[in-house]
């Protein structure tokens, strides 16, 4: 009688120790006591600078209808939109160059989007345009492009139309994080004109929203690795991990009664 109340006991421990803490499957969860709160938002970003390899939206309003002409071209029929940009954008060379309508090439690389319409204005007003009055210039990215892999609903590559996406919204579209996947240490590998970084998020506290990296940017490569308890196969709820070992426990007990008899 001794043994059975002894596997049971072990049984219990295992299940308790082995499953997910609930506060690691949470998302900004706060360290006090739940009240209404007013959480202040990393609002002013770093704008972004542009990298090899994306793709510029420029759109030009003036009198001269013939130079809208070429960077305004008519869409074609049963294109999609990113297929729009992929043809008729401004794709930035291995050395940083765009190719402009009139004006040539143009170096990019590490400018901002402001930054971009600013070089083109000048450039246009200095040949082609007297009047300031006659121009207006855009210049945007085709949306927020990045890519999740990892413990995700649906890993892959994504492109939002919005001028800011947040963490949460991108894993959101993404089908979210099973309760496999570890929240408190995403990784967001983030690239740069010197190389790629990556930066540690955790999306289990309400302080993620005051982080630096909790707006993602354009070519961010969002990671969720799992769970330890995922890899050894254990479960990530108390159900589940009590199945599991009782189990084993149970399987073990047969060999322990049939050597002993």
């Amino acid at each position: 009688m001794r043994y059975p109340i002894i596997l049971l006991l072990l049984v219990i421990i295992a299940s308790t120790a082995s499953c997910v803490p609930l506060k690691d499957i949470t998302y900004l969860r706060e360290t006090e006591r739940a009240t209404d709160s007013i959480v202040s938002l990393q609002q002013q970003q770093p704008p972004y600078r542009v990298q090899i390899g994306d793709i510029l939206s420029i759109r030009l309003k003036a009198l001269d209808q013939q130079l809208v002409g070429f960077f305004n071209p008519s869409s074609n029929g049963g294109v999609s939109l990113d297929e729009g940009f992929y043809y008729d954008g401004f794709a930035i060379d291995t050395h940083g160059n765009i190719r402009v309508p009139e004006l040539g090439e143009i170096n990019v690389l590490g400018r901002t989007t402001d930054e971009i319409r600013e070089i083109i204005e000048k450039r246009l007003l200095a040949d082609y345009i007297k009047d300031e009055a006659d121009l207006f210039v855009t210049v945007k990215l085709p949306g927020i492009r990045y890519t999740l892999v990892g413990e995700i609903g649906a890993s892959g590559t994504q492109n939002v139309l919005a001028e800011k996406v947040s963490i949460l919204e991108a894993i959101a579209n993404a089908g979210g994080v099973p309760l496999t996947g570890d929240l408190t240490d995403v990784l967001i590998i983030r690239q740069y004109p010197g190389g790629q970084r990556v930066h540690h998020v955790d999306l289990t506290t309400i302080d993620v929203m005051q982080s630096p990296y909790y707006y993602i940017q354009p070519n961010d490569i969002i990671t969720v690795n799992p769970l330890p308890q995922k890899a050894i196969g254990i479960g990530t709820t108390g159900l589940q991990a009590f199945t599991t070992i009782l189990g084993l426990v149970t399987t073990l007990a047969s060999v322990i009664l049939l050597a002993t008899r």
